[in-house]
């Protein structure tokens, strides 16, 4: 377990993390919203197909949540595409 001070040291990596690698988490949302809305599909309907919460979609799209390898591949399956793709400029 960790103490308190080791869970804000965590905290603060994780979102050094986030703010480099900003632009990529900006493009993995951007390329799941147009891929997503090409199929017609609403992210309540996208998050029911990958066992997700709407809202969790909707912060993954505009760069607010970092997810998980997982959820990655599930959303990339989903979408019917590669997880390439997903980080892939159009």
């Amino acid at each position: 377990l960790c103490d308190r001070r080791q869970r804000q040291m965590c905290i603060r990596d994780r979102d050094k993390d986030k703010s480099r690698h900003f632009e990529t988490y900006k493009l993995l949302g951007e390329n799941i919203r147009a891929r997503r809305q090409n199929m017609k599909i609403s992210q309540e309907e996208l998050a029911f197909r990958v066992s997700s919460a709407r809202n969790y979609i909707g912060c993954i799209e505009r760069a607010e949540k970092i997810p998980s390898i997982t959820i990655i591949l599930d959303i990339a399956g989903a979408l019917g595409w590669t997880i390439i793709d997903l980080f892939t400029k159009n």
